[in-house]
């Protein structure tokens, strides 16, 4: 295994000296090493990042670092064969990506189809990769080799990285969070309060597995829930199309901080459609919290003030638990569309499991309880 703090100083010396990413689970001990150095900027989404990367390099040439799970790859497709491709601009730049759903490695099912066809998604971009190797030095020469390849090609270089490349490295910044409120448990309550004929959409982490496992817990059932288990960002669209599909069924996306940044966009749409029947509620806990921990900036801007600024007709904010029973009954009967932000912590369970049903059950059972 590859000694995280070693392989960036590695990166380092090859003058590689910006990086910009989205944090991934199987890249989080060197993401976390990268936070503890204070050189990286984790961007909204991993188009933006590439796009920090290009900044980058025009300003000073030189070769910029960019890191993603391989299930945001298509966030770039657009701005790496547009902009930096070498029939355009030709800039190089170092991708790190986290192989999820290797073939032949146990993995989510929202994670097998982009990892069986991640090495033909990257040959048929025409980006030259590797699959880094665990064994340092000859990791170091696979480094050597990709920057000398993008310093003849002017063109992106890729390194595949695979589950447990990396060793464990425990991150030591930490992101401020003086909340209290526990997010499973705010789901838990929220989800009993939720009238009879709502339903639910939930963002991608925790969130959803949470989701799953309190309806479990309390013989719920599930098919009041659509688990947003991939596509991270577009739980709030998913929420819109069913909430103007459906204009008679209360509609809760149940969001989460880095989500909402990745696509903020959306916000403007679902303010521009004016649907009443829509209910945005954003769990903020200031972290990307199921990939390593790393902060996002979801403490530092304004939801409520951009939610009203793209056509949200109230918004609240509550940051402890004795205030929301009043705030929810103001939520729950307003015209929509409205949001309500939960300032939580970012601790969750060590035990918390993962859905037992798949994705085409999901939909199948979520489908037959809207269509009632």
């Amino acid at each position: 295994m590859l000694n995280p703090q070693n392989f960036l100083k590695a990166i380092r010396s090859q003058g590689i000296e910006f990086s910009a990413g989205v944090p991934d689970s199987l890249l989080k001990d060197f993401c976390s090493v990268m936070t503890d150095e204070g050189s990286d900027i984790i961007a909204a989404n991993e188009g933006g990042a590439i796009a920090l990367a290009m900044g980058h390099h025009l300003a000073t040439g030189k070769i910029p670092l960019v890191y993603m799970q391989n299930s945001g790859f298509g966030n770039c497709v657009n701005p790496l064969t547009s902009l930096a491709d070498s029939d355009v601009y030709s800039i190089p730049m170092l991708l790190m990506i986290g192989w999820r759903g290797e073939p032949g490695v146990k993995d989510e099912p929202q994670h097998v189809k982009q990892g069986r066809i991640s090495e033909e998604l990257l040959q048929a971009m025409e980006i030259p990769y590797v699959i880094l190797s665990e064994e340092e030095s000859e990791a170091e020469k696979q480094l050597e080799e990709a920057v000398n390849t993008m310093g003849e090609a002017n063109a992106p270089y890729a390194l595949l990285v695979r589950k447990g490349t990396f060793e464990k490295y425990k991150l030591q910044t930490k992101v401020e969070n003086p909340y209290t409120i526990n997010r499973e448990e705010v789901i838990e309550w929220m989800l009993k309060e939720m009238e009879e004929e709502a339903v639910i959409v939930s963002t991608t982490g925790k969130s959803s597995r949470e989701v799953f496992e309190i309806r479990a817990r309390n013989n719920m059932g599930h098919g009041k829930d659509f688990l947003t288990v991939g596509g991270m960002g577009h739980a709030s669209q998913i929420s819109l199309g069913i909430a103007l599909g459906k204009k008679n069924r209360p509609v809760y996306c149940l969001d989460g901080d880095g989500a909402m940044i990745m696509h903020m966009g959306a916000s403007a749409i679902v303010g521009n459609q004016s649907v009443s029947n829509y209910k945005h509620i954003l769990i903020n806990n200031g972290c990307h919290e199921s990939v390593g921990g790393q902060a996002t900036v979801g403490f530092a801007i304004d939801f409520q003030k951009i939610a009203e600024a793209s056509g949200y007709k109230q918004t609240w904010l509550v940051d402890k638990m004795d205030d929301l029973p009043a705030v929810w009954k103001k939520f729950q009967q307003a015209d929509g569309p409205v949001m309500l932000e939960v300032r939580t912590t970012e601790a969750s369970r060590a035990d918390l499991g993962r859905p037992t049903t798949t994705p085409v059950q999901n939909k199948e059972a979520f489908m037959k309880n809207l269509s009632n």
